[in-house]
């Protein structure tokens, strides 16, 4: 018998994340095996709306082995059949279920930016013009880099999960609105005093229809905008590597200094991956109060309540963004302890807690 939690999180990816509808193709993918019980789940959910499910399920191995063995022309190669099917489908649930979040630690990450340059079509196809949504399925591996047992991190996941998410989209109006009124936002705390340009942007409120959980309201800032400087707390994590200690200085909207207490070289080799990469595609605010606990995991640290998260590299057309990279790297900056944000110089929050 289904654990019943995950019933319930399959009929929420189908039902109100996808809006799965009679005659949809629905490609369901995970990069291990360990994601099956809510595949199987999803697959079925997707036949009782009438909709015609797809699978592609992989093994983590098969990315060290690639990134091990792979010569230059085989890095190279664009795999057309993926961008056939990415144009074919009309929704792509994207299940994680890592075993080892850590397993493309030790591999060139100038290789991995390569390989994520040549795969851009596809991914653009799928993020820019297709229904999506990205969740986690919880795994021992998932769980020890949360630092918790298996039981209690199914218990946080599933907690953040499976909730009215129509609630949450009438709270984050509020929110919404304030953003699209505004001019100029300022991120003010730690080492920390940026200002970001937004004016004419879209804010976009965010209840569960793309990530989940969920429970953040983002836009795409000016790309030339952004001028002052920002300090992240709580480690950025990409690819399998962990960057702590983050600082980035920002003029005409561009990263023109960067360092790191731990892993440096990969940041700055991130960063250099291609024109867009030092320019900002994303400004987001979480508002999830239920997320308390940093985990390592941006799927969840970028909702928590009272954190912003700025994200260099790609943009999101929805939202009015105009950069172009092959990344797109969310940092998280905690604003619980002496931290603000404001707009066209009112506060709208301080210390985490909004005054709106």
């Amino acid at each position: 018998m289904a654990d019943p939690r995950v019933e319930k999180l399959a009929s929420i990816l189908v039902r109100h994340s996808l809006g799965v509808r009679k005659g949809d193709t629905v490609l369901i993918s995970s990069s291990t095996e360990l994601a099956k019980p809510l595949v199987l789940e999803v697959f079925r959910e997707v036949l009782k709306a009438g909709g015609h499910p797809l699978t592609s399920i992989g093994f983590e191995e098969t990315s060290n082995i690639f990134f091990d063995m792979a010569k230059k022309e085989q890095v190279a190669f664009f795999p057309k059949t993926k961008l056939f099917e990415a144009k074919n489908i009309d929704c792509f649930v994207n299940i994680r279920a890592s075993a080892n979040k850590k397993a493309l630690s030790n591999v060139d990450p100038r290789v991995v930016g390569d390989r994520s340059k040549v795969l851009r079509p596809i991914s653009e196809e799928i993020v820019n013009r297709k229904r999506w949504v990205l969740c986690n399925f919880p795994t021992n591996g998932l769980a020890q880099e949360a630092d918790m047992g298996l039981e209690e991190y199914e218990d946080f996941v599933y907690s953040a999960t499976n909730i009215d998410w129509n609630r949450v989209r009438r709270k984050e109006m509020k929110l919404k609105a304030a953003l699209d009124r505004a001019k100029e936002v300022r991120i003010a705390g730690k080492d920390t005093d940026l200002k970001i340009g937004i004016a004419g942007r879209k804010s976009i409120p965010c209840y569960g229809e793309r990530n989940m959980p969920d429970g953040e309201v983002f836009l795409s800032p000016i790309e030339d905008s952004a001028e002052g400087h920002i300090y992240y707390e709580m480690p950025a994590i990409y690819q399998g590597r962990e960057v702590t200690g983050i600082r980035l200085r920002f003029k005409g909207g561009k990263v023109v200094e960067a360092s790191a207490d731990k892993n440096e070289d990969f940041l700055i080799a991130m960063l250099d991956t291609d024109k867009g990469a030092r320019f900002l595609g994303e400004l987001g605010v979480g508002v999830n109060y239920g997320i308390r606990k940093f985990t390592k995991d941006i799927l969840f640290d970028e909702k928590i309540g009272g954190t912003v998260h700025l994200a260099v590299g790609r943009s999101y057309e929805e939202a009015g963004g105009k950069n172009v990279s092959a990344i797109h790297w969310d940092m998280i900056k905690d604003l619980r302890k002496g931290g603000a944000i404001y707009l066209d110089g009112k506060a709208i929050q301080k210390n985490g807690r909004f005054l709106i």
